[in-house]
């Protein structure tokens, strides 16, 4: 579900109730906990976090008029997704991440490649979220999106 908001505030204010409170608070975790140099836009209908163009100039190989895209967050039908490209590109992060989440959720994990899916809001395990956002800094991303994507 995208939104056709222009800002992060507009997204905010257009969620559903039941909704709301889970999205502030994964969002307060990503913004506490990212490095230094990310951006938070709107990217793709939902909140995004990015490399904006004066880091990386060159910008996201499918569109380069687009910031380098590294996280983003949204409430979808059935779910509220976290879509993490380090874990993408990242086969150590993603083991990490893999292995520790059940000392942290009672339930098992649902994800795909880059999309965490939390089905059930109470489940939503918000500092360790935390501890994800920070273990990847700007100059990371670059070198493992150059690794991954770039030919």
């Amino acid at each position: 579900m995208q939104s056709k908001a222009t800002t992060p505030e507009q997204y905010l204010s257009e969620l559903p109730e039941d909704r709301k409170e889970a999205i502030l608070k994964l969002r307060n975790a990503i913004k506490e906990n990212l490095p230094q140099g990310f951006e938070e836009v709107i990217s793709y209908g939902m909140l995004g976090y990015v490399v904006p163009h004066s880091i990386y100039p060159s910008g996201y190989h499918c569109d380069p008029k687009l910031p380098l895209p590294f996280i983003n967050l949204a409430s979808q039908k059935n779910f509220i997704a976290l879509y993490h490209m380090g874990i993408y590109a990242n086969k150590n992060l993603e083991s990490w991440f893999v292995s520790e989440y059940p000392k942290h959720v009672k339930t098992k994990l649902d994800m795909g490649k880059s999309c965490i899916r939390f089905k059930k809001m109470d489940d939503i395990p918000f500092d360790f979220i935390g501890e994800l956002i920070a273990k990847v800094s700007v100059e990371d991303w670059i070198s493992n999106y150059e690794k991954a994507f770039k030919k």
